[in-house]
């Protein structure tokens, strides 16, 4: 397959770090250009990571017509502006979670690139490490029997006020950042979305995001049921509970590309652990989506996948003021 040819809206130490290594290598991904507003910086990055072009300006690599794709790794409030300067360019795109601010936001997004022709999709590289596959595949066959509960904690520490992720105008939060995951997760285990939501939310009197949150998502016969912080000792653990059995993930969404990965099972018919050999669930992420591009089929995350989490993260706001239920 000919490779997909790329072009980074920033110089994020998220893709410098984590994306960029585990895409540079792979035949079907080509980075042509990365952009910031510091030009010296898109240069020392260019140079570093090896990547043809710098640009000092967004605008440029969206008006170069050697780039078939674009990622865009911008604070969560930039999105939906480049989602759509993106997609009058005709570039594809795949953009940082959350998709936007709000889900109204993220439908009018989707649907303004779906107008414009080009490939959309949320980027939770999680689901696309086999163990979240294997646990949903346990799940669909019956082997933890009718599942009553999922519980999930993710959490680190965070306290500098120019990060993005301490100021609410951006998008920031653990809600926003974090706690998006866990509501993903929910809904990609379960299959479903739910019926009404209830959440407790504690700000920072400083940066005024929320720093300490929990929520309950009820499914009916299931209850899901998530803590995020970005002032606790960090961590992150998935547990899932059925009438037959169990699953616990050891690393559900940072897993290291260079070690297994496992879950622990335990049913009726005893305990084990099963191992997944190493693999880079950013790389996985970045070829599923350009297969997508390549072979003209849909991309593997619908995009109203991201509009239909944001309902849920909206309710879980809404509640946070009326102190009760929300229905997505």
């Amino acid at each position: 397959m000919k490779p997909v040819t790329w072009g980074v809206l920033s110089v994020s130490k998220h893709y410098t770090q984590r994306v960029h290594p585990a895409i540079c290598g792979s035949a079907a991904i080509e980075v042509r250009a990365i952009a910031s507003r510091s030009f010296a910086r898109a240069q020392e990055a260019a140079s570093r990571l090896n990547i043809e072009k710098a640009y000092d300006r967004y605008e440029d690599i969206l008006s170069d017509i050697n780039i078939e794709a674009v990622y865009i790794p911008l604070p969560n409030n930039l999105h939906t502006e480049w989602i759509k300067a993106s997609a009058d360019a005709g570039k594809h795109i795949l953009c940082e979670k959350p998709l936007a601010m709000s889900a109204h936001e993220a439908e009018d997004a989707v649907r303004y690139a779906e107008s414009r022709g080009v490939k959309i999709m949320e980027a939770f590289m999680y689901r696309f490490h086999p163990q979240w596959q294997k646990a949903k595949d346990i799940i669909a066959c019956g082997e933890l029997g009718e599942v009553h509960s999922i519980t999930i904690q993710y959490a680190y520490t965070n306290r500098d006020p120019k990060n993005i992720r301490n100021i609410p105008e951006a998008g920031g939060g653990a809600i926003m950042d974090i706690g998006c995951y866990a509501v993903s997760a929910i809904r990609f285990l379960l299959g479903a979305e739910p019926g009404r939501v209830l959440s407790l939310i504690h700000r920072d009197p400083e940066f005024k995001t929320d720093i300490l949150s929990s929520a309950i998502l009820d499914y009916g016969k299931a209850r899901a049921v998530f803590t995020v912080s970005t002032t606790s000792w960090p961590g992150q653990k998935v547990e899932i509970r059925g009438t037959e059995g169990e699953i616990s993930f050891r690393l559900p969404y940072n897993a290291f590309a260079d070690v297994p990965a496992q879950l622990d099972i335990t049913t009726r018919m005893g305990a084990r652990t099963v191992s997944f050999p190493p693999v880079n669930q950013y790389t996985l992420m970045f070829e599923a989506f350009c297969d997508a591009i390549r072979n003209y089929k849909p991309v593997p995350t619908p995009p109203q996948d991201a509009v239909r989490n944001m309902k849920v993260i909206d309710a879980l706001f809404r509640s946070e003021v009326s102190g009760a239920w929300e229905t997505p």
